[in-house]
């Protein structure tokens, strides 16, 4: 049975459809997660012709923007490209500390309220690996920029979760792809945008989580970047190593933040000889 509107929402989840332009790939927006009356979408995609594939891997993205900004279609070119290559793809939506006027912060949204979203986020699509027809020890999770942050925050930020949520579903992905990652939250941006809960920095810093047995990373970083400085990401990796976590950290001496800057195909994230090493990365551990 493929994978559809109608199978999704026999699981009461609110679902628009729409086909992507390429034939090779179907896309999908289905509601995830229901917030102080606000819905938070996914965009999924999957190849056409392979509805009915089991166990497949999937990818889950979260994009970047400083938890003010971005939206989750900065990362449909590479959810295309992906799908193309058999994946299920998923670019996450989650609450953004902005106000309806463009000003910012929000009082009631946070970096924190984003880290719930992350880990609400791969909970969700854990707990419908059966409908979604993928495997729920094959779940990638990848973003750029603070969407590495909350990558890194589904695997570690244990302290954090939506009241809501299934607390027995594990949000710890198998594999982390991680672009210009945000690696440590002790910075002004992030304390700005946590108003009255700047106590609460460390609990959504990734390096001040750092733990053992970590899922598999692969991470790669401009050394030009003035928004995630390089002497932080070299603490990070030292810890990762010290902990015997494997991470694959690829440095571009050339490149800022964004690391594929003037390519249009994906939002100057990335270029597709990262994609290149990502796929060596996926290919290496079996996804």
């Amino acid at each position: 049975m493929r994978l559809s509107i109608f199978l999704l929402l026999s699981l009461a989840i609110s679902v628009n459809v729409s086909v992507a332009q390429d034939s090779h790939v179907i896309q999908d927006s289905l509601v995830y997660k229901v917030i102080d009356n606000q819905e938070l979408v996914v965009d999924v995609f999957y190849p056409a012709g392979q509805q009915n594939a089991n166990q497949q891997t999937a990818i889950a993205l979260f994009h970047g923007g400083g938890w003010a900004f971005g939206s989750p279609d900065e990362f449909h070119g590479a959810c295309r490209r992906y799908a193309r290559k058999g994946y299920l793809t998923l670019s996450f939506q989650y609450r953004l500390s902005i106000n309806e006027d463009g000003t910012y912060p929000n009082p009631d949204i946070s970096p924190i309220e984003a880290v719930k979203d992350a880990r609400t986020a791969i909970r969700w699509l854990r707990s419908h690996a059966d409908s979604l027809r993928i495997d729920p020890n094959k779940i990638v999770v990848g973003g750029q920029s603070v969407g590495g942050q909350l990558a890194l925050s589904a695997t570690l930020i244990d302290s954090i979760n939506e009241e809501t949520d299934d607390l027995t579903i594990s949000p710890t992905p198998n594999a982390l792809l991680l672009y210009s990652s945000n690696v440590n939250t002790l910075e002004p941006w992030a304390e700005m945008l946590l108003g009255d809960r700047r106590k609460e920095i460390w609990s959504i810093s990734p390096y001040h989580h750092l733990r053992e047995d970590m899922p598999p990373a692969i991470a790669f970083h401009g050394r030009e970047d003035n928004q995630v400085l390089p002497y932080i990401v070299h603490f990070f990796a030292a810890r990762m190593k010290e902990l015997g976590n494997y991470y694959d950290l690829h440095w571009y001496p050339d490149r800022e933040h964004y690391l594929g800057e003037g390519n249009e195909k994906y939002a100057r994230l990335f270029d597709e000889e990262i994609l290149e090493l990502t796929d060596a990365f996926l290919q290496k551990f079996g996804f």
